[in-house]
């Protein structure tokens, strides 16, 4: 291996040895300012070198325990074998030739992987893009050239891109709408089953959500206008929420008994995060349309949307596409990452690493009432902060153990409507002296606050 090999044979140790950021870390820092655009923001400024396993390396040395996976995006590990070898192999053989002029095989691989991989034994069909925001916006036009509707129903909490639609589909403002309109039209939001704020309490909450959420769509839109009905089977940015059982259920069959297409957005949850290939099989939902990106690709930017053949043959052709929409060398790592998760049994050990964290972190709130609730599946957790003795939210504590964290070798993300919400993503290759290092630094961080 050279010098600046990452990946698997990365040494999978915390190592701090300057502080953080360091000195070359505030030299680019400091480049970056002057030639990149400011609303381009930076969780934490250090500058990766390399990284594989469960461990980012800094341009100072340091080596960092990744909690955040650039996102849910490298979930098999950075620069994971299968991957590299497969995309090497591709950019040897070329990078590039629009799949909508001269196709390629890994375009249709990539396509019978998702049909064979994706809930439901009915034909299905895929078209492939680049980012999440795009496979949520291509869903929007299949499902109204299909229906031949035009309104799009999402939830409260709920996050979809930074497109114009996808923003207009996006529950939070700051900093994903602030300032960016006007929006797309004929987008409606309703209320999610959110049972840890649900007010006549966590045992009422999917009932009444969804009692909630049917009626405004029918008195406000009326069924027979509504095209598709979009939610993350675990909400996201919104703050790694899971709809309490039985919402996701009662939500697709209104769907189904309206000829309204259900989309589940499964940009963040999909590829085994939650430990299984997706969250909706959890409650064994079977959707219309499927949207994946993140985690499909080992990190290389593709995305997808996956649903049921007549659906995805609603739109004409040339419809559908982008000139880098399935890119060969994406394609390639994708098929390679889904080789990974496959031999690895990347399910398993997500939901190891759900039952070590989710162990360790009650243990933690029982010390701390600011953790207002510890929730998640799989390898996506997250405790959410409240002020003591309330459930009035605290951004303020979540900034400054996330800040803790940093400053300790840990990369943690926040998240959450209210700012609220510590998120944990490793990669679900991390070994388990990690995974537990990093809570030891995140119960010291506690300790200190």
């Amino acid at each position: 291996m050279t010098e600046l090999s990452g990946g698997p044979a990365l040494a999978q140790e915390r190592r701090v040895v300057t502080a953080i950021p360091g000195p070359k870390s505030q030299e680019l820092w400091a480049r970056k300012q002057a030639t990149v655009a400011g609303g381009v923001g930076a969780v934490l400024p250090v500058f990766v070198k390399r990284a594989g396993g469960g461990v980012l390396e800094d341009v100072d040395g340091n080596s960092l325990i990744d909690f955040g996976s650039g996102i849910a995006v490298t979930s098999v590990g950075n620069s994971a074998e299968a991957v590299v070898r497969r995309a090497t192999a591709q950019l040897a053989a070329f990078t590039h030739t629009c799949a909508m002029v001269a196709p390629y095989e890994p375009y249709i691989e990539v396509c019978e992987q998702l049909a064979e991989l994706t809930p439901g034994d009915h034909a299905k069909k895929s078209a492939l893009f680049n980012s999440g925001a795009e496979a949520v916006e291509n869903a929007v036009k299949i499902a109204r050239v299909h229906t031949k509707r035009q309104a799009v129903v999402v939830f409260d909490h709920g996050y979809h891109g930074r497109t114009n639609l996808t923003m207009a589909l996006t529950s939070k403002n700051m900093p994903y709408k602030q300032g960016f309109g006007p929006f797309a039209p004929e987008v409606y939001r309703v209320p999610v089953a959110y049972p840890y704020r649900w007010l006549t309490g966590p045992e009422n909450c999917a009932q009444e959500a969804a009692d909630q959420a049917i009626s405004q769509i029918t008195k406000q839109i009326g069924a027979e206008n509504v095209a598709a009905i979009i939610i993350e089977p675990v909400l996201g940015e919104g703050g790694f929420i899971e709809p309490a059982k039985g919402f996701l259920p009662a939500i697709a069959n209104f769907a189904k008994e309206n000829g309204i297409v259900f989309v589940a957005d499964e940009i963040q949850s999909g590829f085994c995060r939650t430990g299984q290939w997706f969250a909706c099989e959890d409650e064994g939902i079977v959707p219309d349309l499927i949207t994946t990106a993140k985690g499909i690709a080992g990190g290389l930017p593709l995305a997808a949307v996956t649903g049921r053949a007549e659906i995805m043959d609603a739109a004409h052709a040339g419809g559908l596409g982008g000139t880098y929409g399935g890119n060969p060398v994406a394609c390639a790592a994708a098929l390679g990452s889904i080789e990974t998760m496959r031999e690895q049994d990347l399910n398993a050990k997500a939901r190891r690493i759900g039952e070590v964290m989710t162990a360790r972190l009650h243990a933690i709130a029982e010390k701390y009432d600011i953790i207002g609730e510890v929730r998640g599946r799989g390898a996506m957790i997250a405790i959410e902060l409240v002020k003591s003795g309330s459930k009035e939210p605290n951004p303020e504590a979540t900034g400054a153990l996330a800040k803790a964290c940093h400053q300790e070798g840990l990369l943690v993300l926040t998240t959450g409507t209210y700012g609220n919400v510590l998120r944990f993503l490793p990669p679900l290759v991390i070994g388990e002296d990690l995974l537990n290092e990093g809570l030891d630094i995140l119960e010291g961080a506690f300790a200190a606050l």
